[in-house]
Order: structure tokens, then C-alpha cells, then sequence
């Protein structure tokens, strides 16, 4: 993560991960969640912030489901269902529930149908926000398989919605795309990035934080991209632009892979172009075993990431990296050192804590 999004020194109370994992639990219970449910979605929000994705942990998004959940628009107990199934392909509808713990039945559907035929693929609509699609695609990576994950959707989206390259209106969601790759002593390839030049959360992020925002990451209302550092405008005045940024940059890149990820999370699950933006998802599952020697290709992951890591740095750099490495490091430190939260999020804990009478105390 850039160092502008990191939690300012002042401001920040390391929670260990048990501790959060407790409150979040209780939390997600307390909206109408199994436990199972519970466990697994708060899961999925602990393993993000022990990876350094706090954009995508219990900072921003807990709250934004809470009130998912008091508004009706996410249904705490799901029915799910299968629509139209192959031998190696399902759609499935997630009934309105929290993509957090219905995207992982899609996956898991994805790895037994690729444990016997090798590559399987499966689409889930009707499914809320997934939290960070990266975990979805590492579920792969305890079976020995690459793993793929994407989500999002198109329509009008509102203030994380990406404008198309020289449009004005929003037509698409931030659409992110996550692989996970398994290596033998190196950390696994973990790739998670959004189609729009930041992430949405960032936003929130950097307006907690009061870091700037980059150059060429929005637009104004009138889809003009704002070429120079600036805060945060007000919800309702600025749209995100594809990653790229400009057309000459490349903008259109970024505006045809939101593209693929809208037909094959929306158009292929049967879902018109007005769903959710981040109601519908995409999974595909590739069985190492059937294209190759695992040993071998994991053997040769190695090589390939440590190639990669040890590539000669820039002047003003002190290491190449590789997508999952640094976040395995973080992991790392985290563990030890507990999770560094902004005050702000822990006030907000005992705020509704107070609401839902809850008991909840951190760190």
C-alpha cells in the first residue's frame, strides 16, 4: 500500500487479531448471521487488514454493512441457489447475502469441479460486496490450483462508479480482478487491483487520513479529469477514472478490462445491466495436476519470484517486489504486533457497540 494511505503514527492503537476477530463476530451475529457465517465473513475482513488491505478490512467496510443490514439491502440469511449447472460450470444466485460468506460457496463449488475436470469457472449474482476478492482467489491455493476472482458491475454507481474514457456518467463499478498462483518457499503471486486507478476504499482512506489524492484518479461532474493533487471533493462531485487515468496514458485499457469483468460477473450470471454494482461475481479454478507436475510447478513459481525479487532496483528503490510479497510480510509483522487501526476506526467500535448493546472494548 502507498505510504500516503498508511495510519499517521499519532493516530494509531495496534489491536491484536483475536481481539478484533472477537468484536467483528460479535457484530455480524448481532445483524442476524449464523455463527458459521459470522466466523467466515469476519474472516475474510481480519485476513485483509493482517495483509495490509485495510481498504478492504473492518475499517471502512464493517460499517458500510452494518447499515447494509438496517436498510434491508443485505439479507443477513441467504438462500442460495443453483440456476444452471455443467460438469465444470455453475451460475448461482446468492440470494442477497453478503458476498463475504456466499462468494466462498461459489469457490468452493469452482475447486471440487476442478479437482475432477481439471478447470472449472462459476458465476454468482444477486450477491452483495466480497470484501477483498484476493482471499476468494487464495482459497485455491491450500489445493494446489491458481485461483481467480472477479466482482463488480456496471450502471449508474455513484461516487466509486468509473466513468468510461472520455464519458461523464458512471457505468461502471471499480470491477476489481484477483489471481492467486501457489509457490513452493516463496510467498504465493497474489495479484488483487481494481480497474479504476485506485480503489474506492482508498478514497475513504485518504479523506480518514487527510492524504491528497493523486493526479488523474478522478474526475469532475463534467468528466474532466483533475490533474493535480487535491482532497477529497463532497459525495456527489467527483466519478472515478479507469486505471490509466487519460487516454493517453492509457485509460482505455482500464476501461476495457471494467468491461470484461462487468460481462463476465454480470451478462454471463443472466443479471441486467441495472444490478448492484458488486452483486455479481466470477470465479475460475485452474487444477495444476491437469496441465503439469505440481512439484515441478511450484519448483519453477520459485525461481520465477525470486527472479523477479531480485532483480536489480531503480536508483532511490531497495527491491523489486512482486504482487503477495509484501503483503506476506505484513502478515508477518502483524501477527506479532497486533493490526494498527486509526483511533477513528476504534471509536466507531464502541460507538455501535453502545448502539447494539454489545459490550465490545479495544484494544
Amino acid at each position: 500500500m502507498l505510504e500516503r494511505f498508511h495510519v499517521p503514527v499519532e493516530d494509531r492503537v495496534y489491536v491484536k487479531q483475536e481481539k478484533m476477530r472477537a468484536a467483528t463476530e460479535t457484530i455480524f451475529k448481532k445483524m442476524g448471521l449464523t455463527e458459521e457465517d459470522a466466523a467466515l465473513s469476519a474472516d475474510v475482513l481480519i485476513l485483509s487488514d493482517m495483509r495490509g488491505c485495510e481498504t478492504h478490512g473492518v475499517s471502512n467496510m464493517l460499517r458500510q454493512y452494518v447499515a447494509g443490514y438496517n436498510s434491508g439491502d443485505i439479507i443477513a440469511q441467504p438462500k442460495i441457489t443453483t440456476i444452471r449447472e455443467s460438469p465444470t460450470t455453475a451460475t448461482m444466485d446468492g440470494g442477497g447475502g453478503l458476498g463475504l460468506h456466499t462468494a466462498p460457496v461459489a469457490m468452493n463449488v469452482a475447486i471440487e469441479k476442478a479437482k475432477k475436470h481439471g478447470m472449472a469457472s462459476v458465476t454468482m449474482r444477486n450477491s452483495r460486496h466480497l470484501g477483498m476478492a484476493a482471499y476468494h482467489a487464495m482459497m485455491a491455493l491450500e489445493h494446489d490450483m491458481i485461483g481467480l476472482c472477479m466482482t463488480g458491475g456496471g450502471g449508474s454507481v455513484g461516487n466509486f462508479g468509473m466513468v468510461p474514457t472520455f464519458g461523464t456518467e458512471s457505468r461502471f463499478g471499480t470491477n476489481p480482478i484477483a489471481w492467486a498462483a501457489p509457490a513452493d518457499k516463496m510467498p504465493p503471486f497474489v495479484f488483487d487491483v481494481a480497474t479504476t486507478q485506485v480503489a474506492g476504499n482508498k478514497l475513504l482512506l485518504a479523506e480518514r487520513i487527510g492524504a491528497k489524492l493523486e493526479p488523474g484518479w478522478i474526475t469532475d461532474n463534467d468528466g474532466i479529469p483533475i490533474m493535480e493533487p487535491t482532497d477529497l471533493p463532497p459525495r456527489g462531485e467527483y466519478r472515478m477514472l479507469p486505471f490509466g487515468g487519460t487516454r493517453e496514458n492509457g485509460s482505455h485499457k482500464g476501461y476495457g478490462f471494467a468491461a470484461v469483468v462487468y460481462i463476465l460477473c454480470q451478462t454471463l450470471a443472466g443479471s441486467g445491466w441495472d444490478a448492484p454494482s458488486g452483486g455479481g461475481h466470477h470465479f475460475m479454478v485452474y487444477n495444476i495436476d491437469a496441465f503439469t507436475d505440481v512439484a515441478k510447478f511450484k519448483s519453477d513459481m520459485d525461481d520465477f519470484l525470486e527472479g523477479l525479487n531480485n532483480t536489480k532496483p531503480a536508483p532511490g528503490h531497495d527491491e523489486v517486489v512482486y504482487a503477495g510479497l509484501p503483503e506476506s510480510r505484513e502478515l508477518e509483522e502483524r501477527t506479532k504486533n497486533g493490526i494498527p487501526y486509526h483511533r477513528e476506526v476504534i471509536d466507531w467500535f464502541h460507538s455501535i457497540s453502545g448502539e447494539l448493546d454489545l459490550g465490545i472494548q479495544l484494544p
